[in-house]
């Protein structure tokens, strides 16, 4: 299948930096809670994440990571899911986070 460039436009993908992390015992599988920080524009979103077996809470904290922030919010046991922070399968099937080479400015978006 393939997509129009104004189709991928929709997909509003920004850098964002973890303020908060904590584990998320009551999700089906296990995930860690964020709380991402995609600049002034857009402000923190939450976000789950299935990440648990690459990144400890305490680890994700001052990280950079990509994100799609104009999904509508999801709700997720207790948890209300706001932003869908993304990531690439290793090779046994576990997510690695997807971030910027280097700093940028909280906000960016991808293109």
């Amino acid at each position: 299948m393939t997509i129009s460039f104004d189709d991928f436009l929709k997909v509003d993908i920004r850098v964002g930096c973890v303020l908060r992390a904590e584990p998320f015992p009551e999700a089906r599988k296990p995930a860690i809670k964020l709380w991402v920080d995609y600049g002034d524009e857009i402000g923190v979103k939450k976000s789950s994440a299935q990440i648990t077996k690459h990144y400890t809470p305490e680890e994700l904290i001052g990280r950079q990571v990509l994100g799609v922030v104009n999904f509508p919010p999801r709700q997720i046991g207790p948890f209300m899911s706001e932003a869908l922070v993304l990531g690439i399968p290793d090779a046994e099937g576990e997510v690695v986070l997807l971030g910027p080479g280097q700093d940028v400015p909280l906000g960016g978006r991808m293109f």
